[in-house]
């Protein structure tokens, strides 16, 4: 299986630190953010991996060069502007072959990635859904057994971490265009699947939440 971390995003509300560093480069415990992901990836036996990138490229590009020195293969797919998710994932595909490959947001820090399911034949996608946050307490998907919903009660936090099928973005004609109604479309078809994921998660998307795992790693 292959990989893709996203890191295209400006990282407005890290400003100023996102003002000379990608969102990704955010150093954490000493290193880079996006290294965590790296080192994960490398230790499942995922070696090949693209990262998407936008916002300051060559800074990322040269930070990170080839990821020999992590264990992995980098391929990059640069971005005159950010494609949003979904269009981001779109160009990359080139980069991903023809099987599930497996994507993960490049601002959360998680201690370690989840065992990687088979994906059923008529899935075109899988995703793991953790505890809501407190500053996303509505959640976005139900769990049903094994397949997701995108309505009913009790709804938790999509991780950022799944796995898609190049087929999921087959249809897509545009550019430019977020994930997350391409999702819940396949979602209404239920053929996406999904389970709860209970290990630590963490959306890095503020100061406030960098230094809470500052300190939790300290």
């Amino acid at each position: 299986m292959r990989a893709m971390i996203l890191a295209a995003g400006r990282g407005e509300r890290l400003r100023p630190l996102t003002d000379t560093l990608p969102k990704p480069l955010v150093p954490v415990a000493g290193q880079p953010l996006i290294t965590y992901h790296l080192r994960h990836l490398a230790e499942i036996g995922i070696h090949e991996v693209v990262i998407n990138c936008a916002w300051l490229a060559p800074l990322l590009m040269e930070t990170l060069g080839d990821g020999s020195r992590f264990g992995v293969n980098i391929q990059y797919s640069v971005e005159a502007e950010a494609l949003e998710t979904g269009g981001g994932i779109k160009q990359a595909l080139p980069f991903l072959g023809t099987e599930p490959f497996l994507v993960i947001n490049g601002d959360i820090y998680i201690d370690q990635l989840p065992s990687l399911p088979e994906l059923a034949d008529n899935r075109l996608a899988h995703l793991w859904l953790v505890d809501n946050p407190p500053h996303h307490p509505q959640g976005d998907f139900v769990l049903a057994g094994n397949t997701l919903q995108a309505g009913g009660d009790d709804k938790l936090t999509f991780s950022g971490i799944g796995i898609y099928r190049p087929q999921l973005f087959s249809a897509i004609t545009e550019q430019r265009f977020a994930l997350g109604p391409l999702l819940k479309a396949q979602i209404a078809a239920g053929r996406v699947s999904g389970e709860h994921w209970r290990k630590y998660w963490c959306d890095v998307g503020t100061m406030e939440r960098l230094q809470a795992l500052e300190q939790r790693l300290a």
